[in-house]
């Protein structure tokens, strides 16, 4: 998401980077750019208007500063203003003093809006919380089926009762198991509906009112755009919703909903969904987004994926055995387990200040993950051995385990020396305490 946008407001940066100070006549012509990228990536008229207004006010006006370039001014202004139209600050999610905290889905049909319920099951779960998933949905095929999947797979306990035809009934039922198992979190997945269907939004309001939600949630498909925007305007109407958990984000290189959604609905995005995974689902943060989408990283973002990644790493192990003999294809094989759970190599460099802009030029830095796949197809084509001790890897070794992985000897004599240099430039960090890093 936004990488059409990131790209094309960085080049307006680029332009103004060549100027010796700001003035009316060069701001003016970057703003009519940043207008065009923002149109471009389908962001909603009215909060493009708002937002180049504050924009060219305060660059034109007493906050250029003397000391910085035209372009760093800039940057920072287009910074403060979008985090501002992103929501300002990261809304609160705070749980319900009585347990359970009861949170209702809602949406069109085919938004992502089961996934999203176990999504958020397994964003709680992760942090110790019991979580009940009540399967309220009742016409689409296979819908309560797909919801039992997803509760087993974010370690969340399943309620539902396939015997009744009423939604309404079966959500109170489920929060009634909620609260005898216990439950921190009661989530309830309701069936999609256009927002012209008055039977099913008097069903669902019906759901809100007999349960007395906590937040009611609208899953919003990235890839829908305005779309989803104006379907998300009818439910509030109809709901008075607490806020938009956006799906699909992967699918979306534009990213307009995510900043139309504070200024078109007045109601804040609260989690986005960034891969089919349970684990890509975020809690959204606007000056983190802000970060990403003008090419300035995203550390929080990267620690705590590492965090998660991570947990289980043996620093000290990893030091002392890199001082001794040096690390392995074993090792090796460890690093690329792990670093799958951290998401793609080019989404992990772009969330790194610095990378994020120049991530495609790294030369010999591959971001293709491709050529991770290529490199663990040989390492599993080895013997326990001979990914043990790399030394021992002849010619014959080497046609035997070109043969095997489907690569060429030269793909193998490659990764062996990306091993070789990989515990050169380990051996230095350790002198500097490596293990300190973790």
């Amino acid at each position: 998401m936004f990488a059409d946008l990131g790209d094309k407001l960085n080049a307006v940066f680029k332009k103004l980077r060549g100027e010796a100070r700001i003035t009316e006549k060069n701001i003016t012509s970057a703003v009519k750019q940043v207008r065009m990228a923002l149109l471009e990536a389908d962001v909603n008229y009215k909060a493009v208007k708002t937002f180049l207004a504050k924009v060219e006010g305060r660059a034109v006006g007493s906050e250029v500063l003397a000391s910085v370039s035209p372009a760093q001014q800039f940057i920072k202004i287009v910074n403060d203003e979008l985090i501002e139209t992103l929501g300002g600050v990261s809304p609160a999610l705070h749980l319900s003093p009585h347990p359970p905290t009861i949170f209702l889905m809602a949406g069109l049909q085919g938004s992502g809006k089961t996934t999203a319920c176990g999504k958020l099951a397994r964003y709680f779960a992760k942090s110790g919380k019991t979580v009940v998933l009540a399967a309220c949905d009742i016409y689409r095929p296979a819908a309560i089926e797909q919801l039992e999947a997803l509760a087993r797979q974010a370690g969340s306990n399943f309620y539902s009762d396939k015997s009744s035809k009423d939604p309404v009934q079966i959500a109170q039922d489920g929060l009634s198991y909620a609260k005898k198992a216990a439950a921190d979190i009661y989530i309830v997945d309701t069936a999609g509906r256009l927002h012209i269907d008055e039977p099913l939004m008097q069903e669902v309001k019906s759901i809100r009112d007999k349960i007395a939600c906590d937040k009611i949630f609208y899953a919003a498909d990235a890839m829908s755009g305005q779309d989803a925007l104006n379907s998300a305007l009818e439910f509030d109407r109809c709901l008075n919703i607490t806020g938009i958990i956006l799906t699909k984000t992967d699918g979306d290189a534009r990213g307009g909903v995510a900043l139309s959604v504070r200024e078109v609905i007045g109601k804040p995005l609260y989690f986005i969904g960034t891969g089919e995974k349970l684990d890509d689902f975020e809690m959204f943060h606007p000056e983190r987004m802000a970060g990403r989408i003008l090419g300035m990283g995203d550390v929080v973002s990267l620690v705590e994926k590492a965090q998660d990644a991570f947990s289980d790493i043996d620093a000290q192990g990893i030091a002392k055995k890199i001082n001794k003999v040096g690390l392995d294809f074993d090792d090796l094989l460890n690093q690329f387990k792990m670093m799958k759970r951290l998401g793609s190599l080019s989404s992990i460099m772009k969330l790194i200040p610095g990378l994020s802009q120049a991530f495609s030029k790294m030369g010999d830095i591959s971001t293709d993950d491709k050529r991770f796949k290529r490199a663990e197809a040989i390492i599993l084509s080895m013997t326990p051995l001979e990914r043990r001790k790399p030394q021992i890897l002849n010619a014959s070794r080497k046609r035997r385990i070109a043969g095997g992985s489907g690569q060429s000897v030269q793909d193998v004599n490659k990764i062996l020396n990306q091993l070789v240099q990989m515990n050169k430039m380990m051996k230095k960090m350790t002198k500097n305490n490596f293990s300190g890093l973790f």
